[in-house]
């Protein structure tokens, strides 16, 4: 995600000019800078804060920035926090801080199918902790999210990708963060590439 200073933006514009159609860009986007981004090399944009006001998605806001870019362009950031122990996930925003009133569910993820080409969804209680996933956030959302979606938080294991995948029922997608060792993690990325190869391949054979 983007910071909001000025090496950061640019950072970002070199990562995307150097390999264009590659990745996604979030943070701080709005109408006014999306089309920037895409025309510079980035394949989407991601969105959370600017689509929300008062803590209730906005519609409006929404619609416009798929005037701007496009469905196909767009990646709505779903991250999400229990409300209680046990209880319902809803969706966070500003640098998941802020509690909003969308609460997780196979319509909500329904009815904004419609405006995205796909979802990403950080399970922020367990963000960064390197301590396991929230397996039962996965399960929910290989049962509900119509369009692709993928999972952030937790991973520290090959063991969890396998999790991430039979928990999700191989429709969940995942990143990892932190736990690869190219950011001081444990986690090798060069397995992770090799795991991610062999599911490919096995995705594929009869």
């Amino acid at each position: 995600m983007l910071g909001a200073d000025e090496a950061s933006q640019r950072s970002a514009l070199e990562a995307v000019n150097a390999f264009p159609g590659g990745l996604q860009i979030g943070g701080g986007v709005t109408p006014n800078n999306a089309q920037m981004y895409i025309d510079n090399g980035a394949s989407h944009v991601i969105v959370t804060s600017f689509i929300f006001t008062d803590g209730r998605l906005d519609y409006g806001k929404l619609e416009e920035l798929v005037r701007v870019v496009g469905k196909d362009k767009l990646v709505i950031d779903l991250s999400c926090r229990r409300v209680s122990e046990g209880g319902d996930y809803a969706v966070v925003t500003h640098r998941w801080q802020r509690f909003t009133n969308f609460i997780l569910s196979k319509s909500a993820m329904e009815s904004l199918a419609c405006y995205a080409d796909e979802f990403l969804v950080h399970g922020v209680d367990v963000e960064g902790k390197r301590l396991g996933v929230d397996k039962e956030l996965v399960a929910l959302l290989g049962q509900w999210s119509p369009i692709p979606v993928t999972y952030a938080g937790g991973v520290s294991s090959l063991a969890d990708l396998e999790l991430i995948r039979d928990a999700g029922a191989g429709h969940v997608n995942v990143t990892v963060g932190s736990a690869l060792d190219i950011f001081g993690g444990d986690l090798e990325y060069e397995k992770v590439v090799q795991w991610h190869k062999q599911q490919c391949v096995s995705l594929t054979s009869p």
